[in-house]
């Protein structure tokens, strides 16, 4: 069996297609196929308020590519979310219907609420009892949760993101936000370890150096951000080898996990490599399973 999950957030679009594996009375997923492409429908929606004929016009052609995959992938279900861009655009139904009609993906355009439950249903196998503080940076918007031994106990979305800071778009207030959500839920009498989802993270860590297999420090974490941050725009592209669309949002998205990390007290990050599509793909392997 195969599954095909596609992620269009505010910075980028991504299809992830992955196998179905049983073993025993295990089932683990292993991708077959990932593709990313800079969609940047923020830079529309957070400057304009809506989706650009351009730029629908690109994300039109990014479904009928990924409609292809599919295809010539012969996956047995899928679905497709759209996240802060799209929820916060004013056309953004309007441009999933007339996509819907060429290419017959439905885009769900989900809330905050649904896109951390989807996360956190794969994020929550990746830690142990005590206490977790959960951030998912994307290009829109920022969610937190807190775990406590394995359940959720809080959970906030804020609209602060990579592409949002980057257009100097954040709502008003944001950051006093999340700092007094912080200390209104996080038990500081108990550790708290962060743990760190979203294409930004996952290529900050690529990055440092490790403090375990999947986890680093936050002195690492801000070393990392002072580094990339002391190069040009085009310096990062060329001399650290960063994607035009990651150079010049990775250190605002790189102030919001640091921020973050900070006001909690942690001084420790797991990043597992798992994020939305992987939410969606589970999702979609359980309703296939109850058919």
């Amino acid at each position: 069996m195969k599954i095909a999950a596609i992620d269009i957030g505010s910075n980028a679009a991504r299809l992830q297609i992955s196998s179905v594996l049983h073993d025993g009375g295990h089932t683990s997923f292993k991708r077959v196929e990932y593709v990313r492409f800079p969609l940047r429908l923020g830079h529309d929606v957070f400057n304009f308020g809506n989706i650009t004929p351009e730029s629908e016009a690109r994300t039109l052609k990014l479904m009928q590519c990924y409609k292809l995959l599919m295809e010539l992938h012969e996956v047995d279900g899928y679905m497709a979310c759209a996240t802060s861009a799209m929820r916060e655009s004013g056309n953004g139904h309007e441009v999933a219907e007339r996509i819907a009609a060429v290419t017959g993906i439905r885009i769900h355009i989900i809330d905050g609420i649904k896109e951390a439950q989807l996360i956190n249903n794969v994020v929550v196998q990746s830690i142990e009892d005590g206490q977790y503080l959960h951030i998912d940076v994307g290009g829109g918007s920022t969610e937190l949760n807190i775990y406590f031994n394995r359940q959720k106990v809080a959970s906030k979305s804020f609209k602060i993101g990579s592409v949002r800071l980057l257009e100097g778009k954040e709502s008003k207030g944001a950051w006093r936000k999340i700092e007094d959500w912080i200390e209104d839920n996080v038990d500081t009498l108990e550790p708290v370890t962060a743990v760190g989802t979203g294409g930004n993270i996952s290529k900050l860590f690529n990055l440092v150096n490790k403090t375990e297999e999947n986890a680093t420090s936050l002195s690492e974490l801000q070393r990392m951000r002072d580094y990339i941050a002391s190069f040009s725009q085009e310096e990062r592209v060329h001399k650290l080898r960063l994607n035009a669309d990651r150079a010049d949002v990775i250190v605002p998205a790189s102030d919001i996990y640091i921020s973050v990390m900070k006001w909690a007290g942690a001084n420790k990050i797991l990043v597992p490599d798992l994020g939305l599509k992987d939410g969606i793909i589970q999702l979609v392997y359980e309703r296939l399973k109850h058919k």
